[in-house]
This record gives C-alpha cells, sequence and structure tokens, in this order.
C-alpha cells in the first residue's frame, strides 16, 4: 500500500548506549488510569443503562445508587472523574515514553488490559444501543424479520430496554452481526445481563484485532507501530465506545483493518473477504473496497485494469453478502435501515449545525425549515461523496492508505450527526499513515476530551422519580452536574496540572512521524 519510508525524528530506536529506559516508570500512569476506569465501573451502577427487568434494579446496592440522591450523585461524580483520570493517564503515559520501542508496546499492552478490565463488568455507559440488539436477536429468534419489523413487534418490548427510536426502526446491521444477535439471544433466553456480557465479548474481539492490526499497517507506512497502538488502542475514547458500551463498531472496524493489512501485502482475496465480513457487520466499510480494488490492480495500472479490478472486488464482495443474505434469508433488507442514523441532527457536527440554523431562519420567515434542514443534510451527503471519489480517482498509489483515510473521514465528518464512535472508526486510519507529534496531536488531545466529557453527560440514566416536580429537571442536574465536573477536571489538565499543560500549550518534542498526505 505505502513502501516503507523513514520516520524522520521519530523516536523509534534506542541509540547505541543511550543512556536510560525506553519508558520511565509506566506503572503510575497505568494504575491511575486503572482507578479512572475503577470509578467509572462504579458509576455505571447508578446511572448506567439497565433494562426494566433486569433482577439487578432488585439487589440492595443498586437500589441505593439509583434511587436515592445521594448514590445518584456519588455515581455521577465518580464517573465524570473516572473518565477524566482515563484520559490523564494516556497522555502521562505517552510522556513517559522515551523511546517508542518494544518495552513501550509491553507498558501500551498493560495498560489496555487494566483500563480494559472494570469496563469488562460496568453496566452498560453512553449508549442503550446493545439493548438494541437484544431485541433484533429476540426478533429473529421469534421468526420476525428484523429488515422488516421493529422490536414493537415484540411482546413487552419496552421492557428490553432499547431507545424508543429503535420501535420502529429497521435495523441497519449487516447478515452477519444479526447472526451474532440471533445466538447471542438464544443461548442466553433473553437474559438481559448474560446477553450483554456476550456482546461485550463480540466488541473484545474487535479490541484484539486492532491491537493486532494497528501495528501491523503502521509498519506498513514507515510509521512507529508502538505509538499507533498507543493512540488507537490505549485511547479513552476507543476503550469507553467499544468496551463500556458495547458498540458493534469495533468488531466492524477491527475486520476492515485485517482486511486492509491483508490486501496490502497481496493477499488481496483474504482482504476482501474480511473488509465483506466488517461490512456484514454495518455498511458503512463499502468505502473500503474501491482503494482495494486500486491494491490489486497494482502501482502502474491504466485505468482499464482498475476498472477491471474494481469489478472483480465488487464482485466478490457482492457475491460473498448474496450468499450470507441466501443463507439467513433475510436479503438487503439492511439497505432501508441506512436512514435511520443520519435522519437527525446533532449540534457539534457541522452539516447538522448548519441544517439547525438554516431550518431555524427559515421557520423564522415561513418557510418550511424542516425542509430546509433537509436539503443541508443531503449537500452534506453529496460533498462527502463527491470528496470520496475525487479520492478514488485522483492520487498517488503510495497514499492509498491516507486518501481511503481522507475518504472516511469526509463520509462521517460530513454528516448531519457525528457519534463518538465514529471519531473511533478514524483514529487507527490516522494513527497507521501519521499523525504528527505537532498540532495533529493535539487536535487528538482535544477531541477525546470533548467527547468523553460529552458522553458522561449525554447518556446517564437517571430515574425521574427522584424529584416531585418537574420529571426531567433530575436528568438535566445530572448532565449539567456531569459535564460541570468534566469540563472542570479537562481545564486543569490543560491550564494547571503541571504535567499535562505543556502537551497543550508548548510546542512540544520534534516531529514524531512524518504523515502520508
Amino acid at each position: 500500500m505505502t513502501a516503507p519510508m523513514p520516520a524522520t525524528g521519530e523516536k523509534a530506536a534506542a541509540p547505541a548506549g543511550a543512556a536510560g529506559p525506553e519508558v520511565d516508570n509506566p506503572g503510575s500512569p497505568i494504575l491511575a488510569g486503572f482507578v479512572g476506569s475503577l470509578f467509572m465501573f462504579i458509576g455505571s451502577l447508578g446511572v448506567g443503562w439497565l433494562a426494566p427487568v433486569s433482577e439487578l434494579r432488585r439487589v440492595p446496592l443498586f437500589i441505593w445508587m439509583r434511587a436515592e440522591a445521594v448514590g445518584v450523585a456519588l455515581s455521577i461524580v465518580l464517573l465524570a472523574v473516572g473518565g477524566m483520570l482515563l484520559v490523564r493517564a494516556w497522555l502521562r503515559l505517552g510522556q513517559r515514553v522515551r523511546v517508542w520501542g518494544p518495552r513501550a508496546r509491553r507498558a501500551t499492552l498493560t495498560a489496555i488490559g487494566a483500563w480494559s478490565l472494570p469496563m469488562m463488568f460496568s453496566v452498560p455507559l453512553f449508549s442503550r444501543d446493545v439493548y438494541a440488539y437484544i431485541g433484533q436477536g429476540r426478533l429473529m429468534v421469534e421468526g420476525f424479520n428484523p429488515y422488516r419489523n421493529g422490536i414493537s413487534a415484540l411482546s413487552n418490548y419496552f421492557q428490553l430496554g432499547a431507545d424508543k427510536m429503535w420501535t420502529e426502526a429497521p435495523v441497519p446491521y449487516g447478515q452477519l452481526f444479526l447472526w451474532i444477535e440471533q445466538f447471542v439471544v438464544w443461548s442466553t433466553n433473553v437474559h438481559p445481563e448474560a446477553s450483554v456480557m456476550l456482546f461485550r465479548l463480540v466488541a473484545l474481539a474487535g479490541v484484539v484485532l486492532c491491537v493486532i492490526y494497528v501495528p501491523k499497517l503502521a509498519e506498513l507506512h514507515g510509521v512507529n507501530p508502538h505509538r499507533a497502538l498507543w493512540l488507537t488502542a490505549a485511547n479513552p475514547l476507543f476503550l469507553t465506545n467499544f468496551i463500556a458500551s458495547v458498540h458493534n463498531d469495533s468488531l466492524m472496524i477491527g475486520l476492515a483493518l485485517a482486511g486492509l493489512y491483508y490486501a496490502a501485502t497481496r493477499r488481496v482475496v483474504r482482504g476482501i473477504v474480511l473488509v465483506t465480513l466488517s461490512i456484514a457487520v454495518k455498511p458503512i466499510t463499502i468505502v473500503f473496497l474501491p482503494f482495494i480494488g486500486l491494491l490489486w490492480a497494482g502501482r502502474d495500472a491504466g485505468w482499464l485494469r482498475k476498472i477491471g479490478f474494481w469489478a472483480l472486488t465488487a464482485g466478490l464482495s457482492l457475491a460473498l453478502l448474496v450468499l450470507m443474505s441466501l443463507v439467513n434469508g433475510f436479503g438487503f433488507g439492511w439497505i432501508n435501515g441506512l436512514s435511520a442514523p443520519g435522519s437527525i441532527s446533532i449540534w457539534y457536527a457541522p452539516v447538522g449545525l448548519i441544517g439547525m440554523v438554516v431550518g431555524s431562519l427559515g421557520s423564522a420567515f415561513g418557510l418550511d425549515g424542516a425542509l430546509l434542514s433537509a436539503v443541508v443534510a443531503n449537500a452534506g451527503k453529496l460533498l462527502a461523496v463527491g470528496i470520496a471519489g475525487w479520492l478514488i480517482l485522483k492520487g498517488d498509489y503510495d497514499r492509498l492508505m491516507r486518501r481511503l483515510t481522507l475518504a472516511f473521514a469526509a463520509v462521517v465528518l460530513l454528516s448531519p450527526i457525528i457519534q463518538s464512535w465514529y471519531v473511533v472508526w478514524l483514529i487507527p486510519l490516522f494513527a497507521v499513515t501519521g499523525i504528527r507529534n505537532d498540532w495533529q496531536v493535539k487536535a487528538l488531545y482535544f477531541v477525546v476530551s470533548f467527547f468523553i466529557i460529552y458522553a458522561n453527560s449525554d447518556q446517564l440514566e437517571v430515574f425521574p422519580y427522584l424529584q416531585t416536580g418537574d420529571v426531567g429537571f433530575a436528568l438535566l442536574l445530572a448532565r449539567v452536574a456531569a459535564a460541570v465536573t468534566g469540563v472542570l477536571f479537562a481545564l486543569y489538565l490543560v491550564f494547571w496540572d503541571p504535567r499535562t499543560r505543556s502537551l497543550f500549550r508548548k510546542a512540544g518534542d520534534p516531529v514524531v512521524e512524518r504523515p502520508v498526505i
């Protein structure tokens, strides 16, 4: 995919006779991160998402932490502080590395394990999607087609704990993940906690794939594999979204990265199979296929050869998807479900914000504000398709992976809604093609901090009966408390912490990696 190149200024290997260890006391940030993750685990007992039928709701500790104001307040503070402690630990671990060599890799792997462990047993945080997975699995176990039926087709579906948006929404997931959902629900007999744990193991498998293939892809690009691993898999945003939140995106991106690696090392058919399996989890990674076709065509391929290998790549992937559709009998119904995630907007997404402003102004002048917002959203999608198409057709062969990364980023960032786990799709791709130790890595620090704070305050389960007046006041108060706690901690990291403020305010070290741009 990219010829190896020297990583100028990178601390990749210790020079002969160099004094000092590769990593200076990594145990301290690793322990601090473990404490932060443990705080998040404890906080999840009070404000994490439980299914209404969960037996845990009858456990005295859970009752106190979820139904008493003091328990809820403690849970909120622990969750917010724990998330930011994890951010600080990640930053400090990177600072402790003198040379990104084998010992740095060992320290990073230890951190990933230690920080993941409490999250593996936490109540689902920041998202209720895992309960939608359970509902969709139950649909199949009971003989329904999940591409035609929302979970409202089930008796007592509201007891499953899924967000109400899934009541009538078609499933946007591919055939492979449908089988996983069906197996999990069948094997646990719809037991919520057992199902969550099995889905967590599926997410963990995706994390393991990322741990294996991020360094391999980085090496192909002359990028330090150990630093790429730290930027990606030890990243708090990565761990919280894939393990604490139990998102299937973990398996999607892990399979896609594995497929890219094999395609880049001339094992293209294996790569296409793995990327197709990724598409069969969430179809967004279909964006990868044209670039794999270019890899297969080779460096000096003409247009006729490129078109031929694009067709061959698409044909192999489509044949595998059709085969899976024939086996499960559900066809390609996920195509209808793809519109569901993009049907709403969010204020921090550029296209979403513009759509909100244009829609509000239009409504003020008596126009159809919803229609104007939809026009902006569709314009963003068209622009994303145009950028992706340009990057497919134009650019150097040696920069194929970076071109893919930018095309995928355009699809994500020009959407009217950007979820935190969408951002996590991009981090491994940018890391393996090079994130410089200047404004680029500082931008990543800010993005991680922002989304950790936002997640801590956005998705909290707070019982409305804690307030006798406005039932929404308890939730609003909880969100504000979590946001203020997180923002104060972030301000401390940026302006007052003697260890971390240099990461945000000073020029820092020389360039660590030369990105492929």
